[in-house]
C-alpha cells in the first residue's frame, strides 16, 4: 500500500527518541561514515601562521573554535591514508579553501592527546575520591556489588585480572556472564603518573555516571590504537544501576 503523499514512514515521536538515544551524529572524513559524535575525534585547525597556512590538530574535547573535521580511523587506517594522500584530500573537502600543514606526526599527536583526555579523566575522579584502588578493596567492593566499572592496567597479571573478574560477577550476579573488567591501554607505570600514587594496576568505580563518562573517553582511545573496546561478555557503561548491567550483559554475552 501507498503511503500517503509527504506522510513519514516513522513517525515522529520515534524519530525523536531513536535521536535522544544515538545523541549527535558526525560523518568520518576517510571513511564517510556516519557515526555518535562521541565514538569520533574532532580535528582542528590553528589561526594562520605568517605564511598563511594553518596547522592540522587533535581536538579530543570538541572546544576549538572554528570549523572542524571528524575522524573515526585507527591509528593505522590514518597513517595508511597520510602516506596515500587521501586524508589531504579528504581535509582539503573539510576546509574548503584553507592552506592546510599536516604535522608529520599527528598519528602521535592524536594519540598523546586521547590519552591525556582519558588520564585527566581519571586523575578527577581520583581527587574527587571516586576511584577505588587496590586489589583487596576492589575485591570486597566488587563483591558487595558496588563496582560499576572495573579496569587492568596493559600489563597486569592474568591470574590478578582474573580474581577481580569473578568478584564482580558474583557482586553482580552475573556469574556465567563472562563479564570481564577493561583492559586499558596504559600500563601500570602510566597509571601510577596519572593517578599520583604508585604501582596501580586495577582500578573501579562504584558511579555508573561518572564510569559512563570516562568510558566514553576511553571508547575514542581503545579504536584508534587497534582495540576494539572491551572484551567480549564487559558490561556496557550506562545510566543503569550497576546490578542492571551485569546483568545486561550476562542477557547479550555470546
Amino acid at each position: 500500500m501507498r503511503n500517503p503523499r509527504n506522510e513519514s514512514l516513522v513517525s515522529d515521536r520515534s524519530e525523536g527518541a531513536q535521536a535522544r538515544e544515538t545523541g549527535p551524529e558526525r560523518r568520518c572524513i576517510l571513511s564517510g561514515e556516519i557515526l555518535p559524535r562521541d565514538n569520533l575525534l574532532r580535528l582542528a585547525i590553528s589561526p594562520e601562521k605568517p605564511d598563511g597556512a594553518c596547522d592540522v590538530l587533535p581536538d579530543p574535547l570538541a572546544r576549538a573554535p572554528g570549523r572542524g573535521a571528524w575522524l573515526g580511523a585507527s591509528r593505522g587506517e590514518l597513517e595508511q591514508a597520510m602516506q596515500k594522500g587521501r586524508l589531504r584530500g579528504a581535509l582539503a573537502r573539510a576546509y574548503k579553501g584553507a592552506k592546510l600543514d599536516v604535522p608529520d606526526d599527528l598519528p602521535d599527536l592524536i594519540e598523546q592527546a586521547l590519552t591525556r583526555n582519558f588520564s585527566d579523566r581519571l586523575g578527577l575522579a581520583m581527587r574527587s575520591g571516586a576511584l577505588i584502588l587496590g586489589s583487596d578493596r576492589i575485591a570486597e567492593q566488587a563483591r558487595a556489588g558496588r563496582v560499576a566499572w572495573l579496569a587492568h592496567a596493559s600489563d597486569a597479571s592474568a591470574d590478578g585480572n582474573a580474581k577481580l573478574d569473578q568478584a564482580w560477577r558474583v557482586g553482580q550476579d552475573a556469574e556465567g556472564s563472562g563479564a570481564v573488567g577493561v583492559r586499558l591501554p596504559l600500563d601500570r607505570a602510566a597509571l601510577s603518573v596519572a593517578l599520583g600514587r604508585d604501582n596501580v594496576v586495577h582500578l573501579a568505580i562504584g558511579d555508573a555516571k561518572l564510569a559512563a563518562r570516562i568510558d566514553q573517553t576511553l571508547q575514542r582511545l581503545l579504536p584508534y590504537v587497534g582495540r576494539p573496546g572491551p572484551e567480549p561478555g564487559t558490561a556496557s557503561l550506562n545510566d543503569a544501576a550497576p546490578g542492571e548491567m551485569a546483568r545486561e550483559a550476562a542477557d547479550t554475552a555470546p
